[in-house]
C-alpha cells in the first residue's frame, strides 16, 4: 500500500486541488464533460468497446474517469466486462473521493458501489467492470506491469507542474504496454509530450481541447 496520500484543498466547495502540484483534479467548468471529451471521445469510446476491453490510466485521482468509462460501458449493453487499470502515486482518501464525486449526481449509484468496494492495489470486481489501482510511482510500476491496454488515459497533473509523469521514458513504457492499434488520449498538447509519444511509436494528432483548452492530444500505436 502506498504510504503517501493526496494533500488537498477545495476550490468552489467541490473541486479538489492538489496542494503538492497546485493543480485541480478535474475541470472547474465540468469535470464529467471533460472526461467525455478528452478520454472517451479521444479514444474512440464507447464505439470500440468489446468484452475484455482494457483501459489503462496514469493518475486515478478521484476515480471520475473510471466511473464515466464504466457508465459508458454499461450504457452499451454489451455482454462481458470492462477492465480498467490505473497507476496512482498519491492515492486520495475514500472520504475525499466521495466528497469530490458528490458533484456528479448522475454517477452517484456507481460511485457508491466503487467506494464501498474500493481498496487500492487489489482487483475490485464490480457490475460489468474489474478495477485495479496500482499504487506507487508509475515510472517504477509500469515497467513491471504484465498487461497491455487497448486505450490509455494520460491524466497526470499538468506537465509544467508534474513533469515526471510525462517524460519520454514513461511514454515509451506506455507504448510498450499498448495493444496493436491501441490508442492514447490526454488533455495536454505540450510539445515535449507529443514528441515523446511520437518517438515511442504513436501516430500523434493535435485536436480541439475541452472548454478553454484550445488543443489536446490523441494517438494511435503503429
Amino acid at each position: 500500500m502506498q504510504d503517501q496520500r493526496a494533500e488537498l484543498e477545495w476550490r468552489e466547495g467541490q473541486v479538489p486541488v492538489s496542494t503538492r502540484f497546485d493543480d485541480p483534479y478535474f475541470s472547474l467548468e465540468d469535470g464529467l464533460a471533460e472526461t467525455g471529451h478528452v478520454f472517451l471521445a479521444g479514444n474512440g469510446l464507447p464505439d470500440r468497446f468489446r468484452d475484455g476491453f482494457h483501459v489503462a490510466e496514469l493518475g486515478f485521482g478521484t476515480g471520475l474517469n473510471f466511473l464515466a468509462t464504466w457508465a459508458a460501458w454499461r450504457a452499451t449493453g454489451l455482454p462481458g466486462s470492462l477492465r480498467f487499470t490505473s497507476f496512482e502515486a498519491f492515492p486520495m482518501a475514500v472520504e475525499d473521493m466521495a466528497a469530490a464525486l458528490a458533484a456528479f449526481p448522475t454517477l452517484e449509484p456507481l460511485a457508491a458501489q466503487m467506494l464501498a468496494a474500493f481498496e487500492l492495489g487489489i482487483d475490485v470486481v464490480l457490475d460489468g467492470a474489474v478495477l485495479h489501482v496500482v499504487p506507487g510511482d508509475a515510472r517504477a510500476a509500469l515497467p513491471a506491469w504484465a498487461s497491455k491496454a487497448d486505450a490509455w488515459f494520460l491524466d497526470g497533473f499538468s506537465p509544467a507542474k508534474n513533469p515526471e509523469l510525462w517524460g519520454a521514458d514513461l511514454m515509451g513504457q506506455v507504448a510498450a504496454h499498448t495493444a496493436p492499434q491501441g490508442t492514447v488520449a490526454t488533455y495536454t498538447a505540450a510539445g515535449f509530450v507529443r514528441r515523446g509519444l511520437a518517438d515511442a511509436g504513436f501516430t500523434v494528432t493535435r485536436v480541439p481541447g475541452f472548454g478553454r483548452k484550445r488543443h489536446m492530444t490523441t494517438g494511435v500505436l503503429g
